[in-house]
């Protein structure tokens, strides 16, 4: 691990640590054998439909990112692409934003494609996710049926309502970007390289490339049809997540996390918020954010809060681990070494 590595990991431990100590000041007692009671008599079938749903998740990521490669590797199915999929997620789990680019690395080893050609799948990969989710969520923001049945939800309406309208403007933003980036990427880039280069050549170089990429990229979506199948497929994959979330909260059968999915996608989006602080396989910023989310607005005791904010991260973020370490193991992968070649060929690239 590089000096920069263990600058961040170390900076992350602390943030966590201190929201750790905050958290639990604020509740001052905390009663163990309650935590570990409603773990334990929770209804397991609904955690096995929970992770058979996240699973699911994982095929709707491997049939877009089929869509993505139609008009190269028309030939190419999207069951094979479910492997290196949940490969990559595996990586994320374990070794945190390092593992994040083993994903396009793996599928472009497996597609015999440019490394850089799917690092920028990846980049707008990211739009179709936020612009999905953000559709989600805002539709259950302004459901009326949404936010006052939450316990303290009238106290919070304005501010998500505000966080709507904001990320309204953000995915709007995205689309014009995206949308230039497609149309006139190369004569952006070029601008960005030349107008930056006499104070800081590398990263105006970087940028440029990553403006180039990320053109190249939005050029593989082929005609509506291609760009119908990709939101669709968006939509569906964040909404069989919410119901994972709520397979969860309804494992513990009581009436406070008898949470409604336009509701859990609120939760989704704490958690989504929280997992930017993360350390790898312990997680920690989405685990805090959720009890957090849990306690203050659905009026959920802290005990069973911080159980449910535990067990959401194991099924949503840890279970798909097993299998994708079985998988790797079965192809001889080493995860690590993954890590370190896909970051290696993205720094050779400038």
């Amino acid at each position: 691990m590089d000096k920069k590595r263990i600058a961040i990991t170390a900076a992350v431990f602390a943030v966590l640590v201190a929201l750790v100590y905050f958290q639990f000041r604020t509740w001052k007692t905390f009663d163990w054998a309650t935590f570990w009671t409603e773990t334990h008599q929770i209804n397991k079938m609904h955690l096995v439909h929970g992770v058979l749903l996240i699973y699911l998740a994982y095929i709707f990521r491997a049939f877009r990112w089929k869509v993505f490669l139609r008009p190269v590797r028309p030939e190419v199915s999207p069951f094979a692409l479910v492997p290196p999929t949940i490969i990559g997620f595996t990586g994320l789990a374990l070794l945190g934003r390092p593992g994040e680019f083993i994903r396009p690395y793996l599928i472009a080893r497996r597609t015999s494609l440019p490394v850089s050609s799917q690092f920028a799948v990846w980049a707008v990969e990211r739009i179709f996710d936020i612009g999905a989710f953000t559709v989600l969520m805002v539709i259950s923001i302004f459901m009326p049926s949404a936010m006052p049945s939450i316990p303290n939800g009238d106290e919070y309406v304005a501010r998500f309502r505000e966080a709507g309208f904001m990320l309204i403007g953000v995915v709007t933003l995205m689309a014009i970007l995206a949308w230039l980036a497609a149309r006139r990427g190369e004569e952006i880039a070029n601008w960005f390289e030349k107008r930056f280069s006499h104070w800081a050549a590398n990263l105006s170089q970087r940028v440029a490339l990553r403006i180039r990429e990320f053109g190249a990229g939005l050029n593989t979506i082929h005609g509506p049809l291609s760009l119908l199948q990709l939101v669709l497929s968006s939509l569906g994959m964040w909404y069989v997540i919410a119901l994972a979330y709520q397979e969860v909260t309804h494992s513990y059968g009581v009436e406070s996390l008898d949470i409604k999915v336009s509701q859990v996608l609120i939760l989704m989006g704490s958690s989504m918020v929280g997992s930017m602080v993360q350390l790898p396989g312990v997680g920690g910023g989405s685990q805090l954010a959720t009890i957090a989310t849990l306690y203050h607005l659905f009026d959920v005791p802290k005990e069973l809060a911080a159980s449910c904010g535990i067990m959401l991260w194991l099924v949503t973020f840890v279970a798909v681990v097993p299998i994708g370490l079985l998988l790797a193991h079965r192809e001889r992968l080493s995860l690590r070494k993954l890590s370190k070649e896909s970051h290696h060929a993205d720094e050779t690239k400038t």
